[in-house]
């Protein structure tokens, strides 16, 4: 799966999550946190991610990091 399709993935389930999101326009830079997801929405979502993604990455890989978009390039280079 390539990194963009991961980092559309992460939007969706984050409107999901976070329906006053719905029209964000969210971009590779943003912040979960900033936008409002706390520990177990952020939690929820990279679970969320990795089902769909069929990816079984340790979640203390996901710490690291500080975007949405860094999310999705340490999924994209963590994947099986």
């Amino acid at each position: 799966m390539e990194q963009q399709q991961i980092f559309e993935i992460i939007v969706n389930n984050t409107k999901e999550l976070l329906p006053e999101l719905e029209s964000h326009n969210f971009s590779q830079s943003d912040s979960l946190r900033d936008l409002g997801a706390n520990s177990v929405d952020r939690s929820e979502l990279i679970m969320m991610t990795l089902e769909e993604m069929d990816a079984n990455i340790p979640m203390a890989q996901m710490a690291k990091a500080n975007n949405i978009g860094e999310l999705a390039q340490i999924m994209f280079e963590q994947q099986a």
